[in-house]
């Protein structure tokens, strides 16, 4: 076994079809390997049967030499929520749909597992962004993204209208239902679905994507990964009719003088493939091309 992996936490997909038998399954082929094996509180609550130690995210964060994550992309993006200011490894086993995130399959989890424990692994480091709300010069929220950002309209039929700026120069006064500022992981997401490109997974930028644009003419635009993008309500929008979400979780208010600006995260997120892991391979096995 190798030394930097000797303890391994565990995160499941809650009460999800399949997960406990797969977990059960991870954990007696990790004990077997003398591996120390610990799991997060909800992880811990949902399966009690499977005995694995109850910590909370920042003990679990500070011991666990590697996260092993079963479920889907989306319990990717929970676990790399919590756990991407520990810098701790993620390393997805695909019970999900499509599995962008996920690249281990059950089928093969134990042969990919072995090897991976024996040191035969990638490490794949990945750009995160940093949502702050800022009234009167002052950062009042802060929120993760490994995926994207998407400011959309809330309880209303119309369009709201936004004015963008990146690197304090005017991008567009945009009316549409919204926009999407996305990571390269998240480029296979939300704003592939908006007619945004796929960007290599280690590629230092995001993708602006507009949603469902008045002007025909707005399409999706890159910019460098290190940039500041701010973002304000313009025009006749009211702010209670503007959310915020950050890969899909609960969406959050703004006040009408509200600025809204994304950097580049201070934490990226690391994830572990087995060697020989080809991002373009996933993406003909998961998009169907060439089928």
């Amino acid at each position: 076994m190798t030394a930097h992996f000797r303890t391994i936490g565990i995160i499941g997909k809650y009460v999800a079809p399949g997960v406990r038998r797969t977990l059960r399954q991870l954990l007696d082929f990790l004990r077997q390997r003398g591996c120390e094996v610990i799991g997060d509180h909800y992880t811990a609550d949902s399966y009690p049967d499977l005995s694995v130690a109850r910590l909370d995210w920042d003990t679990f964060g500070a011991h666990a030499d590697l996260a092993m994550v079963v479920g889907g992309d989306g319990t990717m993006l929970y676990a790399a929520r919590h756990l991407a200011n520990h810098h701790t490894p993620l390393l997805g086993i695909n019970l999900g749909r499509l599995g962008f995130l996920t690249d281990v399959s059950p089928d093969s989890m134990e042969a990919t597992l072995k090897r991976i424990l024996d040191g035969e692994y990638e490490r794949d480091e990945r750009l995160t962004l940093e949502l702050q709300l800022v009234e009167d010069d002052r950062i009042v929220q802060r929120d993760f993204a490994l995926n994207d950002v998407v400011v959309h309209k809330w309880d209303i039929a119309r369009m709201i209208e936004l004015e963008t700026h990146a690197n304090g120069r005017h991008v567009d006064t945009l009316r549409s239902d919204g926009l999407i500022i996305a990571t390269p992981t998240g480029s296979t997401g939300y704003a592939l679905s908006g007619g945004g490109p796929l960007m290599p997974p280690n590629m230092d930028a995001w993708v602006l994507a507009p949603i469902c644009p008045h002007t025909l003419s707005n399409r999706p635009i890159v910019i460098r990964g290190d940039s500041r993008m701010e973002i304000r309500i313009h025009g006749r929008t009211e702010a209670r009719h503007v959310r915020i979400s950050c890969d899909g979780n609960d969406s959050l208010p703004i006040r009408e003088n509200t600025l809204i600006r994304i950097v580049q995260g201070a934490h990226p997120v690391q994830l572990i493939h087995p060697r020989g892991h080809d991002h373009f391979c996933l993406l003909r096995a998961k998009l169907g091309w060439g089928g």
